[in-house]
């Protein structure tokens, strides 16, 4: 009488936003299943102080996409992850913000559905809330903004040809990710499509941590200043009226000289 051995059962995938920045703002549920996990597959940008919350012998792998700078494709991650789900380990995909907002969580989840793995999304605070709360800019308000728009200013081909006719639109609030490299067509194409080049802008860099920095100036010499400025990724630029509220609604104190952080 023969005998086979039974399959390993699959292990699952967790898919894990982890948040803008500040440790704080990551979910109980997202740190409970840092702490339980296997094997963690994380990004460039998540969470200060992330990692530390994962057991001392959980593997961690590094899967960041920097500008220009990929660790890994695309699809070599995503096959990871399956071939990590089928040796029965729970596995932690850690991103920055919220994985269904410019994360790639749909095409990673794409892969695990046509390979069979079992997963799950845990939301994260996306940046564009996150980092406008921080820097004292209500992304909606009453008297200036009544929608707003998410829009990645990198597009996969690299282009930054967007949809510039329903973003140029007064009472609405744009916030672009990813867009500081291309900075000076955005605001050059925000222009070109209605707005007035005084109109209000801002970028955000690494905003919610200690290492926050707020530029606002206008459509026309936003450029310029973050250029003068040397701000670089990782940062948000949103454009909008909602920007004149920063002076007077800012509370997040910056890192002091010579603080650690």
């Amino acid at each position: 009488m023969s005998s086979t051995a039974s399959p390993t059962p699959s292990g699952t995938v967790y898919i894990v936003g982890s948040g803008p920045g500040d440790l704080e703002l990551l979910t109980l549920r997202a740190a409970r299943l840092i702490g339980e996990a296997d094997a963690i597959v994380y990004d460039h940008l998540i969470a200060d102080g992330v990692l530390a919350l994962a057991r001392p012998d959980a593997e961690k792998i590094y899967a960041g996409k920097e500008s220009s700078k990929h660790s890994l494709p695309q699809e070599e991650l995503n096959q990871l992850l399956v071939r990590l789900a089928r040796a029965g380990r729970m596995v932690v995909r850690l991103k920055g913000g919220d994985p269904f907002v410019f994360g790639r969580g749909g095409e990673e989840i794409e892969t695990l559905v046509d390979s069979g793995i079992p997963f799950e999304v845990v939301p994260g605070v996306t940046a564009a809330a996150g980092c406008a709360a921080y820097a004292g800019i209500p992304l909606t308000h009453r008297e200036h903004a009544h929608a707003v728009t998410f829009a990645t200013g990198h597009l996969k081909d690299g282009t930054i040809n967007l949809d510039w006719p329903s973003l140029a639109r007064p009472r609405l609030t744009v916030v672009f990710y990813m867009g500081v490299g291309g900075l000076a067509e955005i605001c050059r194409q925000m222009i070109a499509h209605g707005l007035p080049a005084d109109h209000p802008a801002a970028v955000v860099q690494n905003g919610t941590t200690r290492r926050q920095r707020v530029l606002t100036a206008d459509l026309a010499t936003l450029p310029e200043k973050v250029a003068a400025a040397g701000i670089r990724s990782p940062a948000l630029i949103i454009v909008g009226t909602v920007v004149r509220l920063q002076q007077k609604l800012s509370w997040f104190p910056p890192r002091a000289p010579g603080e650690p952080g």
